[in-house]
């Protein structure tokens, strides 16, 4: 579940296709079904009514937990910009020769972090994720190095912006990884099925049924793509666009 949830167009095909079926099922259960006394059909009515509305409660909750992960991409996306941005004007504090490499070595992760947001490619994170590793070890040991030659306060300015910018993409990272549990999902799927099927099941003699029997299929299979989508990164229509950073490798590039 977890792996499909990854790729929104599949939980778009593959929700439809399991929530009609679920309404056919309710279809052939009630067709091996003798006609309901009036009593009988209400106390269906009761039980649908009650199954879809906590269906519709547990999507919201879903769909905020989605929106709440997507919100936090997005700050943690500043956070790194303006940590980067900082670092980069710290480095004055450094030697000249110290603060030139860590201004270039900062812009080189720049880029890679651009990259972070903007690939899809698995193999291609894979790389940006080593070369960011790397980076990362070259940053710190030349401000390590800058600031145990003169341990002073102002240096210690640098070390501290510097610890910031390696915080901030470790934050990163754990926000992108912080998906929908898995437990949500297949809450959320059973409920719709059993929705489904009692909506097949109530719709089979009535007015209007083939309709009924459609449009709630639809309208779910649209609300799990949806969330699906705003809760994948990589995939999908919705992304975190890199928007701060892009505009802080713009300003550097001008300097």
């Amino acid at each position: 579940m977890n792996s499909l949830a990854r790729n929104p167009i599949t939980i778009l095909v593959v929700s439809f296709f399991m929530m009609w079926l679920s309404a056919q099922i309710g279809i052939f259960f009630r067709k091996s079904q003798q006609t309901l006394e009036a009593a009988e059909q209400q106390d269906r009515d009761v039980i649908v009514a009650a199954t879809l509305t906590l269906l519709g409660l547990i999507i919201g909750f879903t769909f905020s937990m989605a929106v709440s992960r997507y919100d936090q991409r997005k700050l943690y996306e500043e956070a790194e910009a303006n940590a980067i941005g900082t670092e980069y004007v710290r480095a004055d504090l450094l030697s000249a020769t110290d603060a030139a490499r860590v201004r270039t070595l900062l812009k080189d992760y720049l880029d890679q972090r651009i990259l972070f947001y903007q690939t899809t490619d698995e193999r291609a994170l894979h790389q940006i994720n080593t070369r960011t590793a790397q980076l990362q070890t070259e940053l710190w040991s030349t401000v390590r190095t800058s600031g145990a030659a003169q341990p002073t306060p102002i240096f210690a300015l640098a070390v501290s912006g510097m610890n910031d910018v390696l915080n901030s993409q470790g934050y990163t990272q754990a926000a992108w990884r912080n998906r929908i549990p898995t437990a949500a999902w297949a809450l959320m799927v059973v409920m719709a099925i059993c929705c489904n099927m009692l909506t097949g099941y109530g719709a089979h003699r009535a007015k209007g049924g083939p309709i009924r029997r459609v449009v709630l299929p639809l309208v779910l299979c649209i609300a799990f793509f949806l969330i699906a989508d705003i809760d994948s990164p990589r995939k999908g229509i919705i992304h975190v666009v890199p928007q701060n950073l892009t505009s802080l490798a713009a300003s550097l590039q001008g300097q």
